[in-house]
């Protein structure tokens, strides 16, 4: 009996997914996890910082699942990649956020289709781990960038000090945002 070749997927990976304006010169990336509290006060910051520099920075999440403090931050994880295969990272991101503390497999399966993904092997691909990889990824990078705690914000690839507050991130954001302007009168003369 003849095997039949396995079909390659290709997979969205975090780190190509982004909010704002996708040609933004200025990069805001969180590494962060769905269960924790400092997180989601984080994720309503973020959203603040989006409005107030639309049109100027784009956001990108990667995850950082802190398991021995809270063991769903996982699958959550995993649940959000899935959910960007269907491109709705962002809807899922946001349910996941409001609903942090109901963090279960099942109920994560509910989240889906709330944020509109019709994927029928929703539930299959979280049992099976199909994208915990993609979240250890993420988390070794953080780790490589020096991630101790988080949330942790990093701003064109420096990390913000301090506290994940708006006034910290935000003076991260204007300096990057003066650095861009600088450079670009340089640019236009070449």
């Amino acid at each position: 009996m003849a095997m039949k070749p396995k079909e390659v997927v290709e997979v969205i990976p975090t780190k190509e997914i982004f909010v704002g304006n996708p040609k933004a010169e200025v990069t805001l990336m969180e590494f962060g996890e769905y269960e924790s509290e400092d997180c989601a006060k984080a994720n309503e910051v973020v959203k603040k910082l989006l409005e107030d520099y639309d049109g100027k920075i784009r956001f990108n999440f990667r995850h950082f699942p802190l398991t021995k403090i809270h063991q769903r931050s996982m699958k959550a994880g995993e649940a959000s990649i899935a959910a960007a295969q269907a491109g709705k990272f962002w809807e899922m991101h946001n349910i996941l956020f409001q609903h942090r503390r109901t963090l279960g497999t099942t109920s994560l399966k509910l989240y889906s289709k709330e944020a509109g993904v019709e994927n029928k092997h929703f539930l299959d691909d979280l049992i099976n781990s199909t994208y915990g990889w993609h979240v250890m990824s993420d988390f070794q990078e953080g780790v490589n960038k020096g991630v101790k705690e988080i949330p942790a914000f990093f701003v064109n690839g420096e990390m913000v000090q301090g506290k994940a507050t708006y006034e910290n991130i935000s003076k991260s954001i204007e300096a990057a945002l003066k650095k861009v302007k600088k450079k670009a009168p340089a640019k236009q003369r070449a």
